[in-house]
């Protein structure tokens, strides 16, 4: 799916409101994501600290359990913005367990990674340029 400008920004849109939504007592780094689906539908998600620090959940993870819990298990993009406080100064990529999330579910050809720190200021990956070798149920088959 070609991301056009206007879909982009209701990502980035969707993923700022979902730091409203962010549970981060410890580290105060709130992250929000908005996980496009291939038939249009849109999930966001938001992280979630704990006590532990091990139970924590990430914005990106939130999103494709929440989507996947209903239902959907194809996606073309997902949009992640985030900063101390909720406030976007930079670009903030998906952690190393999130990207293996991704690889789960999508085609890492063509899986799109926003990261945007304004409506204006999108930049874009496939998810294979930020997991090169990444390991997926294809290769439980070899």
């Amino acid at each position: 799916m070609e991301l056009n400008q206007n879909l982009k920004v209701e990502l980035f849109n969707k993923a700022r409101d979902m730091l409203n939504f962010s549970y981060t007592p410890y580290s105060n780094f709130k992250v929000g994501a908005a996980l496009l689906c291939q038939d249009g539908t849109v999930y966001g998600g938001c992280n979630i600290e704990n006590a532990a620090y091990g139970p924590s959940n990430c914005a990106e993870r939130t999103a494709f359990f929440k989507a996947v819990s209903e239902g959907h298990l194809k996606f073309d993009a997902i949009m992640v913005v985030g900063g101390p406080e909720g406030k976007i100064k930079d670009y903030c990529p998906p952690c190393g367990v999130c990207r293996q999330v991704m690889m789960e579910f999508c085609n890492p050809d063509t899986f799109k990674i926003l990261l945007a720190k304004s409506e204006g200021d999108i930049i874009e990956y496939t998810l294979k340029e930020l997991l090169p070798l990444g390991f997926g149920n294809a290769d439980l088959q070899k």
